[in-house]
């Protein structure tokens, strides 16, 4: 099998994948690359999610890239304007070249032999696999399967008579007008959902177990709106970006010191928002602030929908399904044509693709994080995975950054490997992600873990991380360079001694 060569393998043609891309392009032109994306289109995320409202968490200005300024008004972008921008960049970069859609990454095995990776590829709709080999390899497929999301086993549900759908598969031209819906989440997504789906549905209810903190923003930026009157658009950028990276900052670590206050200010703002006629212990959660993500809702649309009427929340336990909705544990029965289990993500790592070296299989769940981006005792090969208390993208950008600074150094010193060592083996270990959701908590053991300090520390923090990815050594006395003989050099040295 013939076995074609680039210098970096990306797996993944989402946010990341593409920013890693245009980095290579940008720092490191000289290297080869090639994407390999298991779907027919550039977006990830934003491509495959296509229920109505869909939208981003975290303003544009932190979640677009950092060397293209995200001109649009909106700070809390639309789906399919975040897909437009993805692609965009791609073109601009001249990415696209560079990806074989629809195929998808099985395998990688590091072969000591020749001091490369070869990575086992499937194209869609056919058996026979393809091999490719890379000096580095680059994992940008997100945190979560593309399959299908999490849905808990309900009781009863195969006796449900109307629509059951998961956000994640949503159905191309469903027709909810006049529908009764509930949706059962208090996340994100149902966030997102329960407005949009008021203005044809009959009613929606969000259905919860126990709240989730939510904040309104506003949707668009006016401060940079004004400002681009009179100053550059990269300048506004760039402006908009510091300012909301120390703000998000500041009410992380404001709810981490002070959580009874940070608790009192968003109870606040609610109350203020839904009005008196809404029951606060529907916006009250039992956990502190940034113990989960808090939600983002624009121009407080989902509290406009309570106030309305057109949409109501219920606090309560599934005890079963019925033929024409869910009976509660507290009695009350939910009439719903549509069901719609904003119930969270099924996470996994690299596309679900397995890791070997030398074909001995690799958990990465036993590896242990360094920088947030590599694992010990695997040679060049690297994570993007981003922040949970900040924009995606802001951890992509720096990581793709050190990523292209590892990849020259190699070049400059004549080294063919970069592998982390962890040298006390004793070191006390924690999980990769510090977060309480259950989604994250059901996945904890498919994670790396992360140590109790430096560089193996996991900060969730831009600026730490900012001073540590750019501006550190790469020489560590962790980081280890080296440019072993292979096997394979030996054999071609005693070919060329015995020919000479």
């Amino acid at each position: 099998m013939t076995k074609q060569h680039y210098n970096v393998i990306i797996a993944g043609a989402g946010l990341s994948g593409v920013g890693m891309a245009c980095h290579l392009t940008m720092k490191a032109p000289h290297k080869s690359y090639q994407i390999f994306e298991g779907r027919d289109a550039i977006g990830g995320t934003w491509d495959l999610f296509r229920y109505p409202g869909i939208r981003s968490d975290s303003d544009m200005f932190t979640l677009g890239y950092s060397f293209r300024p995200w001109t649009n008004k909106q700070a809390i972008a639309d789906g399919h304007t975040i897909r437009e921008y993805i692609n965009d960049t791609a073109d601009e970069y001249g990415v696209r070249d560079n990806i074989r859609f629809n195929h998808r990454i099985e395998s990688a095995n590091w072969s000591s032999e020749d001091s490369r990776w070869h990575v086992t590829v499937k194209k869609k709709g056919q058996r026979k696999k393809e091999v490719f080999t890379c000096d580095f390899f680059v994992g940008c497929t997100g945190y979560y399967k593309y399959e299908a999301g999490y849905t808990p086993e309900f009781p009863g549900r195969e006796n449900y008579k109307g629509e059951f759908i998961h956000p994640q598969l949503w159905p191309e031209n469903l027709d909810y007008s006049n529908k009764r819906i509930v949706v059962i989440g208090s996340g994100a997504t149902a966030v997102t959902l329960i407005p949009s789906l008021t203005d044809k549905a009959a009613h929606v209810t969000m259905l919860q177990r126990s709240p989730s903190y939510v904040a309104s923003v506003p949707k668009d930026d006016i401060i940079s709106v004004q400002l681009r009157k009179v100053l550059p658009e990269k300048v506004v950028y760039r402006l908009a970006r510091a300012r909301n990276v120390a703000l998000q900052m500041g009410v992380y670590n404001l709810s981490k010191a002070q959580p009874k206050l940070m608790r009192k200010l968003l109870m606040k703002q609610v109350e203020v928002q839904v009005g008196k006629d809404v029951d606060m212990k529907h916006f009250t959660p039992r956990y502190n602030p940034w113990d989960e993500r808090l939600c983002a809702v624009p121009n407080g649309d989902l509290f406009k929908a309570l106030r309305r009427g057109d949409a109501s929340v219920v606090t309560d336990h599934i005890d079963h399904f019925t033929e024409t909705g869910i009976q509660l544990k507290s009695g009350e029965h939910l009439e719903a044509d549509i069901v719609v289990s904003a119930t969270g993500l099924d996470l996994q790592l690299l596309g679900n693709a397995s890791l070997s070296i030398d074909d001995k299989p690799v958990d990465l769940g036993k590896t242990v994080a360094y920088r947030s981006l590599m694992f010990n005792d695997i040679p060049n090969a690297a994570m993007i995975f981003g922040y949970t208390n900040s924009s995606w993208t802001l951890k992509a950008d720096i990581g793709a950054d050190y990523i292209c600074r590892v990849l020259n150094h190699m070049d400059e010193t004549g080294m063919k490997q970069c592998t982390p060592r962890l040298h006390d083996p004793n070191m006390k270990t924690l999980p990769f992600l510090d977060f309480d959701a259950g989604y994250v908590q059901r996945a904890l053991t498919r994670f790396p873990k992360q140590g109790i300090k430096a560089p193996w520390r996991v900060k969730q923090n831009y600026f730490f991380d900012l001073i540590m990815l750019r501006f550190s050594k790469l020489n560590d006395g962790v980081l280890e360079f080296s440019n072993p003989t292979s096997s394979l050099d030996t054999k071609r040295a005693e070919a060329a001694s015995a020919s000479a």
